[in-house]
């Protein structure tokens, strides 16, 4: 893994979007969404319906990833 953001394609809406993201979050956002028995396009156009326009999908979905994780990881020692 070379931690520069790779582009993958995801349809919102019925049209076809890219976002770049690094393979760690793109691995845990799909290990989410299969968790969750969604398709990845479903959890993805959720993302996007809640981030408003300050923000990017990319970073939408990092952020959605790593507040998942800081979920089940539990509070800092």
């Amino acid at each position: 893994m070379s931690g520069r953001p790779k582009k993958h394609s995801l349809t919102l809406k019925g049209h076809r979007t890219s976002v770049s993201l690094e393979d760690e979050f793109w691995q845990e956002f799909c290990r989410i969404a299969a968790s969750e028995k969604r398709p990845l396009n479903v959890l993805a156009a959720e993302i996007d319906a809640k981030r408003g326009t300050e923000m990017g999908l990319a970073s939408a979905i990092r952020l959605f990833v790593l507040r998942r994780l800081q979920a089940h990881a539990g509070p800092c020692p």
